[in-house]
């Protein structure tokens, strides 16, 4: 018997740290199984709030923003800036030759995906602040602005946001 419990303990123990990892992963809004990049399946979700907004109505679009993601590891433009209350259709171009992705968010938010990501780097997640373009193409996302204060953004492919593939979004207040 103790030797049965011993072979089970060692034979499940390797697998109780990863189905604790996909339970984390699953209760992440932003981490959505079995739907692809890009902000498609995110459209149609029911609406998110976060710290930084929450997603926008595609009618009420105030402005377009085109970002450049490129292969040097940075965005084009590094700095934005919108007032509050503006709706943002986000228009992401990867200008590069390998992936890259446009993931609004605080810093402790960017910062804990990021390390999310390295530790799963074939994790599919969605969310509708968040862009996942694949080389050449243009993925887009719409969202409102609805607190003052300085956000980010980042690519949070492993080792892209380490190597500085950040930006800046300046929320100013309503006039």
């Amino acid at each position: 018997m103790m030797n049965t419990l011993a072979r089970m303990k060692r034979i499940l123990a390797p697998l109780i740290l990863p189905a604790l990892a996909m339970a984390a992963i699953a209760a992440d809004p932003a981490h959505a199984h079995g739907t692809a990049h890009g902000g498609a399946a995110a459209a149609d979700a029911a609406p998110v709030e976060t710290a930084f907004g929450r997603s926008g109505d595609p009618a009420r679009v105030s402005r377009t923003i085109t970002v450049r993601m490129h292969d040097r590891m940075r965005f084009e433009p590094a700095e934005l800036t919108v007032r509050q209350g503006d709706t943002v259709r986000f228009v992401v171009v990867n200008a590069g030759r390998i992936m890259h992705e446009l993931v609004l968010g605080t810093d402790d938010e960017l910062a804990r995906h990021a390390a999310l990501m390295r530790a799963n780097p074939d994790m599919e997640h969605e969310a509708p602040y968040m862009a996942h373009v694949d080389p050449g193409k243009r993925g887009e996302f719409v969202w409102q602005f609805t607190t003052p204060g300085t956000f980010r953004y980042g690519c949070l492919v492993p080792g892209h946001f380490e190597a500085g593939m950040v930006g800046t979004v300046r929320v100013l207040p309503r006039r």
